[in-house]
């Protein structure tokens, strides 16, 4: 029996979340890291990625737990990042989530150590996945695939292109390579992951990774429209942000129509690829709606 989004999401969701206390909690690690490294892990968050790659195996038949693992580190790379984003040499935000960030509860050279065990634990868990599962010849593409999408190639890149970004008046093409590496990277990177663990045959691919492509374009558009338009107390943060960090948008570059118009092209290449493939995609197909009118 096929089940909606809400089910899929209350499974994975408590799967990957029972997973990231259980496997911090147990290293034998310094009480204060630790603490510090579930605080954010714990802040609460869409999930989207693990979704996606959860979602991108059921879409072969597969069971989703055998991403789990991977999964999960990419959740630890994603929190990671924002831990650093929120530090005062970057974009000095007091509120993530609706609570204080982690540097405002343990301070910066904490945030900074607890961000630093993220990352590095993430390449432990996926290289400690069952071989049951995920031959060790998937699992070597994974942790590659893995450290580019997160790494200089990859979501550092983008970050460092979005710094030098500020103040200046960019152009959609360098905008686009800031989100497309920024966000867009790691979103891709969960979709390929999921298909590579599912045995994906290169068209197969190809296509996926044309789906998180869009996907993780239209995932920031909304994101700039939610900054200008957005609830303070549902998104959990300052609305204005970007505007007083004078930083280019889809909004301030396209207007607010034009960014609604590239987010519904974008939405439409997204479920295109999806259609393009005989799977089962109705989670992907619900998770790219969600992305489209998501309001936090």
């Amino acid at each position: 029996m096929k089940v909606g989004l809400t089910t899929f999401s209350k499974k994975y969701k408590q799967l990957v979340e029972s997973y990231l206390k259980e496997s911090v909690s147990h290293l034998t690690a310094p009480s204060m890291i630790k603490e510090a490294m579930l605080y954010s892990l714990e802040a609460g968050g869409k999930r989207i990625r693990p979704l996606l790659l959860f979602a991108t195996l059921e879409a072969f038949g597969k069971k989703g737990e055998i991403g789990l693992e991977t999964a999960a580190a990419i959740e630890m790379i994603h929190t990671y990042s924002l831990i650093h984003d929120d530090l005062p040499s970057m974009d000095n935000d007091d509120l993530r989530r609706g609570k204080p960030t982690n540097h405002k509860v343990f301070g910066e050279a904490y945030a900074i150590l607890a961000g630093d065990a993220l990352l590095t634990y993430s390449f432990q868990v996926v290289s400690n996945a069952s071989s049951d599962h995920i031959p060790a010849e998937v699992k070597l593409k994974l942790i590659t695939e893995l450290a580019k999408a997160s790494g200089a190639e990859g979501m550092v890149g983008g970050q460092v292109a979005d710094m030098d970004g500020e103040g200046k008046r960019l152009s959609l093409e360098e905008l686009e390579y800031i989100h497309i590496h920024k966000t867009g990277k790691l979103l891709e990177y969960s979709v390929v992951a999921g298909a590579m663990i599912a045995g994906a045959n290169a068209h197969q691919r190809e296509m996926f990774a044309t789906f998180a492509y869009h996907l993780g374009l239209a995932f920031q558009i909304r994101d700039d429209i939610l900054d200008l338009e957005g609830d303070e107390e549902i998104i959990g943060k300052k609305v204005g942000s970007d505007e007083q960090n004078n930083k280019s948008t889809y909004p301030s570059l396209l207007t607010m129509e034009g960014a609604r118009q590239s987010l519904v092209k974008h939405i439409t290449l997204a479920k295109n690829a999806l259609n393009s493939m005989e799977l089962e995609t109705d989670i992907l197909q619900e998770i790219t709606d969600l992305v489209a009118n998501r309001n936090h």
